[in-house]
């Protein structure tokens, strides 16, 4: 399985994308969107199956993303890669 940190180098932001919000793997896919499903009670599976471009562990990276932003990280330490 991988760890935190391998699961956040999924996690990208690009400006002319969702205006710099960050993105999954630099797709058009927003971490915010798939937190927002997870919120709702969407299962795991079922978003994989609506976006099969996405991975488990694209999943899984949004949960860390949002886990190290509320864990009491600034923004700025929990980087995302800039394409």
């Amino acid at each position: 399985m991988a760890t935190e940190n391998e699961l956040l180098r999924r996690i990208t932001a690009r400006p002319d994308v969702f205006g710099g919000k960050p993105i999954i793997r630099d797709m058009r896919i927003s971490v915010e969107l798939v937190l927002s499903l997870l919120a709702q009670g969407v299962a795991t599976e079922a978003i994989l199956d609506d976006y099969p471009e996405l991975e488990p562990d694209d999943i899984r990276a949004c949960a860390a993303y949002a886990h190290a932003v509320i864990a009491g990280d600034t923004l700025a330490a929990v980087s995302v890669a800039h394409s």
